[in-house]
């Protein structure tokens, strides 16, 4: 049988995502640690962006796609429901987490933080103008999982794998860690899912 491969850098978010997906199902792969824009992404992705997907023939680009297609394509537990309504709130909220929290967590606060320019430092304007989005984003995380524990309900579904690598970025960072101590109901539940073993065994290593 043809093996399942991740193509990647360890430390995207979304490329995370994935392997824990893997880890939860039972799913046998292979990490191919690549940053955008290089052959093995190119070759599938016509944007060059990461995570992509080699599966035999199968060549697969955007999480989402990949996420539902290693979900039908082996066995185990379904995080992606089959059932409409939990399908419905499982792809509902990672498209939140893809348009929203990622855009605010990760492309307005965290790549202007940790990527700084060396001579003019941090784009604090920037920076903390994304801080009331990623409040309002916060929140909304926080009353969804009140409900019943998890994004999309009762259960764990891709929706959490997707969202949880981008709150525990944000919470490296000393700005991040005070602005989630105002969400105790959503520490509470990162603190949940940052101690299954799937999210432990799929820490990225450290930066050189």
């Amino acid at each position: 049988m043809a093996e399942l491969e991740l193509i990647g850098a360890p430390f995207s978010n979304y490329v995370r995502a994935l392997r824990i997906l893997c880890e939860e199902k039972g799913v046998a792969y292979k990490l191919t640690p690549v940053r955008p824009h290089t052959p093995e992404v190119t070759a599938i992705h016509p944007a060059g962006q990461i995570p992509c997907l080699r599966h035999g023939d199968v060549a697969v680009f955007e999480s989402q796609a990949i996420a539902t297609y290693i979900d039908k394509a082996f066995a185990g537990a379904k995080f992606i429901p089959e059932d409409a309504e939990g399908a419905a709130y499982t792809t509902q909220w990672i498209s939140y987490g893809n348009v929203k929290v990622d855009r605010w967590i990760m492309r307005e606060f965290v790549v202007p933080t940790a990527f700084a320019d060396k001579v003019k430092g941090p784009d604090m304007v920037r920076i903390n103008g994304a801080i009331p989005e990623i409040e309002k984003c916060l929140s909304t995380l926080q009353t969804a999982v009140a409900k019943g524990g998890y994004l999309a309900g009762s259960a764990l579904t891709f929706a959490d794998m997707n969202i949880v690598p981008m709150l525990a970025t944000f919470g490296q960072f000393p700005q991040g860690t005070a602005t989630l101590a105002k969400y105790p109901g959503l520490g509470a539940y990162m603190a949940k899912l940052t101690a299954r073993p799937s999210y432990v065994n799929t820490a990225p290593p450290p930066r050189a």
